[in-house]
């Protein structure tokens, strides 16, 4: 027997020892799954029992982890979408395969089976998306923050890559990705969007409009809070934002200095001004839709000049409610809209009288509650708000044909915010907790939050790691992610903290004092600030000179400065006589 042969009988690859691949938890998704709570909120003509979803599987049910791969634990990529059998361990061999060809009844028709926590937030979450290939989590909350999730790069902890705060003490009112992926929108209680990069790396702010101008026409950007945004589903170039100061105004992404066209909104009411609370753009790109604080909902076409709006219907939600949302179906026939007034409508483009259905008794707690169409545009899922303090909220789902209830799922509080991704078919909730639930379905959903289980539990740490550890030189890695730049401590980070040591944001200096030509007052000073600078006025104006000067006398006997000599030679001062003929010249 040959060396060779010798290290093959002994099970050793080459020269070292033999990767052994870990084998996952069959029942792994068992902890975080749901129990299944069928509320009372069903219509009593609702569809048959069959329509309610299946029960909710045992916990010794086999058929969710048998179509789960074989995962390498330094692999920390998505797993591949279809499933593959072949790297099966043998000891996974005897539960039933999964098969293509098997019936699809056998699936949950919503994936909400099982879900996954992402606690950070200490306030309600106002705001919620997810970018357009599903692998990051945006959300801004009451709490002034905008945070981002990376499922692939989250670990059990479930904690969020960044944190910041976009607009000081001002909530975070709407979010958005551009449908590239690559920049969002944060639209908070300002006046002012901004647009950040994929790494929620600030781009640019765009410019607040003058708020002594009277026709919004003339202003160059919104001279009132923001309410929403919406990016053109076309043109990655354009987005609208929607204001209390009863406009809708497009931009251009490099135009941050004025907006490219103004959509004036005219109210029925006196005064002619009302707020739009949301706005969105059609799925072709030609129609503008937004809802108005006075129960009004307003179509402008974008080939139009936005003189008045091309379809409008007055009263379509209480007045005085703000309208949380209004989506386009994808067929950009029919609207959704969900209002302030604990109701959901359906409406028809092309009978814009009338709603289809309405779905009523949806309590509504925060204003930015919304409703989404699913990814097959067969339903439609809303949030309905806790009966009372402390008490449970209610996740919706309703057909869309007539909006009957088909199912509600029991959430531990509020819910405000919530997104369906198509992609990884996972439905993502915001709730007023500050908490983000993520709802999915080992069985229907891709990646997301299946790939934190899919990872293993972390490995203990041993002796040989800390030794590595420790011996290991330092990596310089200038090109890495963001996500993994922060707290890295390396030979070549010299300048880079004498850098951020400068930089009053990243060194966190207090703010200096006023010096020089800004003493009369701070720009941005509040209301009394100036009141309070000038309790103590200068009055060296307002003094007489002689009275100045004599003040100093005393001291100028006691300890003369330019004379101080003479006391010694001269003790006694010597004045000139004068004459008296020229006393009387000077008297004549």
């Amino acid at each position: 027997m040959d060396g060779l042969d010798v290290f093959s009988a002994m099970g050793i690859a080459g020269f070292g020892k033999k990767t052994k691949q870990r084998q996952l938890d069959p029942k792994r998704f068992e902890k975080n799954k749901r129990d299944e709570i069928l509320l009372p909120a069903v219509k009593p003509n609702s569809p048959e029992p069959d329509a309610l979803g299946p029960p909710s599987r045992p916990s010794g049910s086999s058929q969710a982890p048998s179509e789960e791969p074989e995962f390498d634990s330094d692999d920390v990529g998505p797993t591949p979408a279809p499933p593959q059998l072949d790297g099966i361990a043998q000891a996974d061999q005897n539960e039933p395969e999964f098969d293509i060809t098997e019936d699809e009844s056998d699936f949950p028709q919503f994936p909400v089976t099982h879900e996954l926590t992402l606690k950070d937030h200490t306030k309600v979450v106002s705001a919620l998306t997810l970018d357009p290939s599903g692998a990051r989590v945006l959300s801004g909350s009451h709490d002034y923050d905008c945070k981002m999730w990376d499922f692939g790069g989250m670990d059990w902890r479930c904690k969020p890559f960044k944190t910041w705060e976009p607009a000081g003490t001002y909530y975070i009112h709407d979010l958005k990705y551009s449908n590239d992926g690559h920049q969002f929108l944060v639209i908070s209680g300002t006046t002012q969007a901004k647009l950040y990069d994929r790494d929620g790396e600030e781009l640019g702010i765009y410019v607040k409009g003058d708020p002594y101008i009277r026709d919004m026409k003339n202003t160059s950007g919104h001279v009132a809070e923001l309410t929403s945004c919406a990016w053109h589903p076309k043109d990655p170039q354009t987005f609208i934002t929607s204001s209390m100061d009863s406009t809708i105004r497009i931009w251009e992404v490099e135009n941050r200095r004025k907006q490219k066209s103004v959509i004036v909104v005219k109210s029925k009411e006196r005064g002619a001004r009302t707020k739009v609370t949301s706005c969105s753009y059609s799925p072709d790109g030609g129609i503008i839709g937004g809802a108005c604080f006075d129960g009004a909902i307003h179509m402008w076409q974008t080939k139009s000049n936005f003189v008045r709006p091309s379809m409008t219907i007055e009263g379509a939600h209480t007045k005085g409610t703000e309208t949380g949302s209004l989506v386009f179906s994808v067929d950009g026939r029919t609207v959704l809209t969900r209002g302030g007034d604990d109701t959901v409508k359906l409406w028809d483009l092309r009978a814009f009288k009338k709603p289809l259905a309405t779905h009523e008794d949806l309590r509504t707690l925060y204003p930015t509650t919304n409703a989404i169409f699913s990814p097959d545009d067969k339903f439609v899922v809303t949030g309905a708000g806790a009966t009372s303090k402390g008490g449970k909220g209610r996740l919706m789902f309703l057909k869309k044909d007539g909006l009957e209830a088909v199912k509600a799922l029991e959430v531990d509080t509020t819910p405000v915010k919530v997104v369906w991704h198509s992609k990884i078919n996972q439905i993502v909730t915001g709730l007023a907790n500050g908490q983000i639930c993520v709802l999915y379905s080992p069985q229907t959903s891709i990646n997301g939050a299946k790939l934190l289980l899919n990872k293993g539990p972390p490995r203990k740490a041993t002796i040989e790691d800390m030794s590595d550890a420790v011996s290991a030189p330092t990596i310089i890695t200038p090109h890495a992610l963001p996500m993994f730049r922060d707290g890295e401590i390396a030979r070549g980070s010299k300048r880079k903290r004498e850098k951020d040591r400068m930089d009053p944001r990243k060194s966190r200096r207090p703010e200096l004092p006023v010096t020089g030509p800004g003493k009369g007052g701070r720009v941005g000073a509040s209301a009394t600030q100036h009141v309070v600078q000038n309790l103590v006025r200068d009055t060296t104006r307002d003094e007489d000179p002689r009275e100045a000067l004599l003040r100093h006398a005393a001291s100028a006997e006691q300890e003369p400065v330019w004379t101080a000599a003479w006391r010694a030679n001269q003790p006694k001062p010597v004045w000139s006589a004068t004459e008296e003929g020229e006393k009387d010249e000077d008297k004549q």
